[in-house]
Formats: structure tokens, C-alpha cells, sequence
């Protein structure tokens, strides 16, 4: 088995690091997180002796992780680990598939184009669509699919998330994944539950507004993102895309099943880009949390939404969550966050709303959910945060 290494240590500090004594003091701090990892029962209590990362990592055969922390409204470290193929050593630009938290990107990008007045958040979302509409049944008689919904998870939705495609597969088009027909490897979106009943998650949704997005801005999903998120946010190592970009070729993480079977041709495609198609990096991740954040908070020089808007997201909606995201807690507790698994990535972000902090990890590992959180674990008990994980 090839031994997990500690490979790079970067400060980003919103204060002069220019003394050895500040130095020391973050060195010090990431030291005792990275050795005071515990494992965690299913009840949620930790168990056993502490462990150092690469243990950890290695006792759960997680090939590489990736972290960014930050804390009032700025990146503070970020740390890698491991490696993001079988020779190379991640490094803080190294690029992950988000897998599902590209749904909160998608979601803001909604937000935008309805703060500009193009559609109703509350209105059925077959009114918008032009190629291709919800078929009709008994759930929908009385209530209807909206945005609002949908963002949600609150529209009744079938398809949970999707399989990607290997390279030797067909890709299907948008019109194909929604009706389930081939090449597409996934069941129909159809409506099955009553809209606004209770939360149900769906992939299948944010595959509708994939496409409705195409079609309210008249341009290909990825660009249209790049405009609406990527660039006012300077997501500099981040693309939506089916394939891996060539830009991003020379410093990617490849997917793994686990520590020693990679991800046939390194990684899945996924067409449904809205859902699962998101390549970027912790930071370009934090970013992008950070730009919710200082949005819900009126900080004018890094928001993307107005505030107003910001905060109807992180307001959880009965039965829910909030618009495009995980809501819990209050007050200084109150925090949103999203999770992320494709083949062969596990990933998840969660910011702290009225503090400008949090933590994203990414792993090029299938089966990395179990580390993220332990990680997530000791970062809390070092800074004193609130648990920054859903059912803690």
C-alpha cells in the first residue's frame, strides 16, 4: 500500500504573519488538529485514541484530502494531504469533482437572474420552460413545481442524484435525462409526491433548472455560470464541465474507489452539470461561501446577492432546509452547508452565517464522508466552534 504523505501547508492570514510567533501559533494550532482526529461511533460519541490524519486516512483508504479554513470573512490555511493520482502530491490548486455541491451554485445563479426580474420564484416553472415541460399528473393538480421548490427540494421531485457515465459511454442531452430515455442511465423526472408537502431531494430538479437557465440566458449552462458565479466570485480554478477541462488537466484529482482502484478513465462525466458537474477547489469553494455569507451580512464588496435575498436562503423553510442549501442552528450557531459525492469524490462545505467561518474538504475518495467529519470534529474543538456537521 503506498504510504499517505503530508504534503503542503499554505497560510493565506488576514493579518501580517511577519512575526515567528504568529507563525508558530497557526503551526501550533493545525498541528493539534491534524493529531487529535477520533474516530466516531454511530451514536456520534468519538471512540478510541487519537490519530494523526495520514493514520486516519489510511485506516479508511481516503487516496488524497484537500481543506480550506476561514474566519472572519477570509481565508486563514488551507492544508492538503496525500496524493491525486498514483504518483503526484495534491497541492492547494489541485481541482475535485464538487459532485453535489454544485447545487448551491446553481441555486445562487437562480437567485441572480431572479433578482433581475426575469420569473417569479412562486410561479409554475412550466410557464418558463419551452423545450421540454413537467408532465402532469395527480400530484400536480393542485399544487405546482416551482423554483422556489425545486432549490428547495420541496417539489415533490424523483431522482435523487446520478451515476456519471464512463468514457466509453454516450452522453445523453438535457431533453434525455429528464425523460429517462436512452442513452441516459437514470429514471425519468417525474413528479411523485404533492409539491410543498415535505422535502425530498432531487438531482432531477436541478437538471430542470439546468435548462432553464440555458434558456432564460440564451447560452450553454457553463458559460452561463461562469458569468453569474464564477467570475464575480474569482473562482479562479473553478469550471462547470462534462469533461475534466483542459486548463485543469495538469494539477486534477482522479477519482478513487478506493486507496488502490481509480475511477475508470480517472473520472465520471456527468452531463447533468446543474446537479454534479462543478470542478474547483476548497478555496474556490470558500469563496464562494464567503460570498453568501458577507451577502446575508450587507458586506457590500464580496456579495453576490442582495441581502434581502441572502437571507430568505439561509431561512429554513418547515419541513426543508433553506433555498440551495443545509440550514441549522441560530445566531452565532447558525450555519448552512452542503455535501458532495460523485463517483470516486466525497466532499462538503459549511460556513457559520453571522461570523464569516467555516471549512470546505475535498477528497478524491469515494468513501471519504467518515474523515471529512472527523476533521470537522477537531477543528471545532480546537477554535471553540460550534459542530459544524448536520446531525451533530
Amino acid at each position: 500500500m503506498r504510504p499517505i504523505v503530508l504534503v503542503c501547508l499554505s497560510f493565506v492570514l488576514s493579518i501580517s504573519c511577519s512575526t515567528t510567533r504568529k507563525s508558530t501559533s497557526y503551526n501550533n494550532t493545525i498541528t493539534n488538529i491534524e493529531n487529535h482526529l477520533y474516530t466516531i461511533s454511530a451514536s456520534g460519541k468519538e471512540t478510541g485514541t487519537a490519530q494523526t490524519v495520514p493514520q486516519r486516512m489510511a485506516a479508511l483508504g481516503i487516496k488524497g484530502m484537500s481543506v480550506a479554513v476561514f474566519d472572519e470573512g477570509k481565508i486563514i490555511w488551507t492544508r492538503c494531504y496525500g496524493l491525486r493520482n498514483e504518483h503526484d502530491a495534491i497541492d492547494s490548486a489541485t481541482v475535485f469533482q464538487a459532485a453535489s455541491i454544485s447545487k448551491p451554485l446553481t441555486s445562487m445563479a437562480m437567485l441572480r437572474l431572479w433578482e433581475n426580474g426575469l420569473f417569479s420564484l412562486d410561479t409554475d416553472v412550466n410557464q418558463y420552460l419551452k423545450k421540454w415541460k413537467i408532465p402532469e399528473n395527480e400530484f400536480t393538480a393542485q399544487d405546482k413545481v416551482t423554483i422556489r421548490r425545486i432549490i428547495s427540494h420541496m417539489a415533490g421531485l424523483t431522482v435523487h442524484g446520478f451515476a456519471g457515465y464512463r468514457p466509453q459511454d454516450s452522453l445523453p442531452n438535457l431533453t434525455q435525462i429528464l425523460d429517462g430515455s436512452p442513452p441516459a442511465n437514470s429514471q425519468p423526472v417525474r413528479v411523485y409526491l404533492r409539491p410543498g408537502i415535505k422535502e425530498s431531494y432531487s438531482g432531477g430538479g436541478f437538471t430542470i433548472l439546468q435548462l432553464l437557465i440555458e434558456e432564460i440566458t440564451g447560452k450553454p449552462f457553463a458559460s452561463a455560470m461562469e458569468e453569474l458565479i464564477i467570475k464575480p466570485v474569482d473562482m479562479r480554478h473553478s469550471q462547470f464541465s462534462i469533461q475534466l477541462p483542459d486548463r485543469m488537466k495538469a494539477n486534477a484529482a482522479a477519482g478513487y474507489f478506493s486507496i488502490d482502484k481509480m475511477v475508470d478513465g480517472e473520472y465520471r462525466r456527468y452531463p447533468e452539470q446543474a446537479a454534479a458537474g462543478l470542478w474547483t477547489t476548497p478555496s474556490d469553494l470558500a469563496r464562494f461561501m464567503l460570498a453568501v455569507g458577507d451577502s446575508y451580512r450587507g458586506v457590500d464588496s464580496n456579495s453576490i446577492l442582495k441581502p434581502s435575498t441572502a437571507q430568505e436562503v439561509l431561512q429554513k423553510i418547515p419541513g426543508g432546509g433553506g433555498l440551495g442549501f443545509g440550514v441549522d442552528g441560530r445566531g452565532d450557531s447558525l450555519r448552512y452547508r452542503h455535501s458532495g459525492g460523485n463517483a470516486g469524490f466525497s466532499c462538503y462545505a459549511v460556513a457559520f452565517a453571522n461570523k464569516g467561518r467555516g471549512v470546505v474538504i475535498m477528497t478524491n475518495s469515494n468513501d471519504g464522508t467518515a474523515v471529512i467529519r472527523e476533521y470537522l470534529r477537531s477543528i471545532s474543538r480546537e477554535y471553540k466552534w460550534p459542530p459544524m456537521w448536520n446531525r451533530e
